[in-house]
């Protein structure tokens, strides 16, 4: 410690209150290894799974309190025989990032050490599953496929928005992090401590030389759909549907002319579960209500692994947006959107998580 202590530093960012910080890891957190890349924006943390499923959390730096980065401090940390790998210059001017893996339970174990990273305050969850790999039941009732009474759709949608004013407002009583690194070779370093004068729990999490990863780019002329809806909505969907479902189909039908109401019309989404017990279909009506935005030109219908697609209650549950969009190839790239911590002087900030999966062959 006095030997890291004395030498410069790649990384030190802390906060007074972790909790938004752990919520975003939480949201990716259904793979153990993770990718971090540090740069002078913040940490982008990258999680992959079966090589078909990636998930991605942007902690942009103003998540922290306090966020230095000193990429030259990595430089010295290397011999000069072997390549810097961790500083990677742009196409476009010459920024610069670090990169390393870490175990991402561990890490999440270290900021709940004094039981406070947990469910966000507030929240009515009947129950939480111990041990799940992401299918936390988040205790919504029942959606219907979007065939619910609108008004009551409107108060837990309102209801859900309070819940999340009161995770991101600032709170007595929490704990704080201090977190640094000081380059290839070295661990990642944790500080966590509650309320002055109490307890102080220091963590070492050992870190690993970054590998090569499952690259999935999403690109914006191939998209062949692209819906925003309320979280809620999503979120009480996929709750409603058997969880020993085997395949979740995506359906998405062009909107009406001037997204208006039309009898008869098709739903512009449709979920489709198949599993052992038969098939379930869920109808999300035309209605500005339920979705903010449809844009598809033509139908579309691609069909996933439901475990994969079920990666995504954690982030679906801290989020109040949800951005759907589907490529030619049945790239599938959900983004989750959040609110920061409300900050004095300043307003409510946007940060998301992004999950993007591979469709099932035909």
């Amino acid at each position: 410690m006095s030997d890291e202590d004395e030498q410069p530093r790649v990384l030190t960012a802390s906060v007074a209150d972790f909790r938004y910080f752990a919520a975003l890891l939480r949201g990716i957190n259904f793979a153990n290894r993770a990718s971090v890349s540090i740069t002078p924006d913040g940490l982008t943390v990258v999680v992959e799974e079966a090589r078909v499923l990636l998930g991605t959390a942007y902690v942009f730096k103003h998540v922290f309190d306090e966020f230095e980065y000193n990429p030259e401090a990595d430089s010295s940390s290397q011999d000069s025989d072997q390549p810097q790998y961790q500083r990677q210059a742009g196409e476009e001017g010459e920024e610069l990032s670090t990169a390393f893996e870490i175990p991402l339970n561990t890490l999440m174990d270290c900021l709940n050490i004094f039981g406070t990273a947990g469910s966000m305050p507030g929240s009515s969850s009947k129950k939480k599953k111990k041990g799940g790999d992401g299918d936390d039941d988040d205790g919504g009732g029942g959606m219907g496929g979007g065939r619910r009474d609108k008004g009551k759709g409107r108060a837990d949608a309102n209801a859900d928005n309070s819940r999340l004013d009161q995770w991101f407002a600032p709170a007595k009583g929490t704990t704080g992090m201090r977190m640094s690194y000081a380059g290839r070779g070295h661990p990642l370093t944790l500080l966590v401590t509650e309320e002055a004068g109490g307890p102080t729990a220091i963590c070492e999490i050992t870190t690993w030389d970054p590998e090569p990863r499952l690259d999935l780019q999403f690109e914006h002329e191939r998209a062949a759909m692209r819906i925003i809806l309320k979280s809620s909505w999503l979120r009480e969907a996929l709750s409603e549907l058997d969880s020993s479902s085997e395949k979740l189909t995506i359906i998405c039908n062009p909107p009406p002319p001037g997204n208006r109401a039309v009898r008869n019309a098709p739903p512009c989404l449709r979920l489709r579960a198949v599993g052992q017990f038969g098939t379930t279909e869920l109808d999300y009506p035309n209605d500005r209500e339920v979705i903010e935005t449809c844009e598809c030109p033509q139908t579309i219908m691609f069909t996933y692994k439901f475990s994969h697609i079920s990666r995504a209650m954690r982030a679906l549950q801290i989020s109040y947006k949800t951005s759907l969009r589907i490529d030619d190839q049945g790239l599938l790239s959900m983004q989750f959107m959040m609110l920061t911590q409300k900050r004095r002087g300043e307003g409510a900030q946007t940060a998301f998580v992004q999950i993007e999966c591979l469709p099932l062959e035909d």
